[in-house]
């Protein structure tokens, strides 16, 4: 099994758990604190500290909760 488990929560953000380093499109990378075990990456492209989640969502009206297949 993987060490990173990325999951969807509905109508919000994926939230990362595991060690992953963030870069961006120059191979930057982000910020993160070694303390958190977890980190929750914008979904809704609303927050204002892109990738990261600030909680946007709940004031843009993002809406979406895909599932994956059962088969």
């Amino acid at each position: 099994m993987a060490d990173v488990t990325i999951r969807m929560r509905p109508n919000g953000p994926f939230l990362v758990e595991g060690p992953v380093q963030l870069v961006d499109s120059e191979g930057n990378p982000f910020p993160q604190s070694s303390e958190k075990p977890m980190i929750a990456l914008c979904r809704c492209g609303a927050s204002e500290k892109r990738p990261y989640c600030d909680g946007a969502h709940n004031r843009c009206g993002f809406e979406s909760d895909e599932r994956a297949p059962t088969s």
